[in-house]
């Protein structure tokens, strides 16, 4: 499956992002979802994930009570709602997907991944 992420760009301290990544050719029906960061010199950082029933959630601290994920109904979009944003989140946000499970949160359980978007936080 491909993925394909949007939403990212420059914004203020205290602002907010919606990330969307959809899925081409197919609904993300089966597959749980996440979203990872990265910045240079480090490694992939998970930020959130979601079962594949939207019934299960999970988000990393860094990001808790700011960040929240969701996935449409129809089953092609997954979304990453960034509030309060903080020059520390400043990274390449990307999606990923894993077939028929439930909740993942390692990087390493995924299967598929997006491009990435890149999230500028300026001070």
């Amino acid at each position: 499956v491909q993925l394909q992420a949007s939403g990212g760009g420059l914004v203020q301290a205290g602002g907010s992002l919606r990330l969307s990544c959809a899925a081409s050719g197919r609904t993300f029906s089966s597959y749980a979802l996440g979203w990872f960061r990265q910045t240079p010199g480090k490694e992939r950082e998970t930020v959130a994930s979601i079962s594949r029933d939207g019934r299960s959630t999970y988000i990393a601290a860094s990001v808790k009570g700011r960040f929240t994920i969701s996935r449409d109904n129809a089953g092609t979009t997954v979304y990453l709602q960034m509030n309060s944003l903080k020059p520390e989140d400043t990274a390449v946000y990307y999606c990923a997907a894993v077939e028929r499970a439930r909740l993942r949160v390692e990087a390493s359980d995924y299967e598929y991944w997006g491009q990435g978007t890149l999230v500028t936080v300026s001070s």
